[in-house]
């Protein structure tokens, strides 16, 4: 298993919720978040002023999938992510060693 993490604008993130839905991917974990990266920020007007933003609002959703379906949950969330302008987000692929329910006592490797 895998946990997919992928930050994205917040206007792209219906349209790449809707395609993992299509792909079969409804789990997820979805958290409001702000950040930067090569862009360093914007600058909006403001009253007629330019006011530097150095942490722009972005969306994290967090996947745990099968180790089979990493690559086409990070083409979907490319394909329907992307604008092709810097801030589009990062996508990160961090190994799952074990997990459970807290519902249940059900707590065992997460070996495919």
């Amino acid at each position: 298993m895998k946990l997919v993490i992928a930050v994205i604008r917040p206007e792209k993130f219906e349209l790449v919720k809707k395609a993992l839905e299509v792909e079969g991917v409804v789990g997820m974990t979805v958290t409001e978040v702000k950040g930067r990266g090569e862009q360093k920020g914007i600058a909006l007007q403001f009253r007629g002023r330019a006011m530097p933003v150095d942490l722009i609002p972005k969306i994290k959703i967090e996947m745990v999938v099968p180790n089979g379906d990493t690559a086409k949950v990070i083409r979907t969330i490319r394909e329907h992510g992307r604008t092709g302008r810097p801030g589009d987000g990062r996508i990160f692929v961090v190994p799952i060693e074990t997990m459970g329910k807290v519902r249940i006592d059900e707590f065992e490797p997460a070996d495919e």
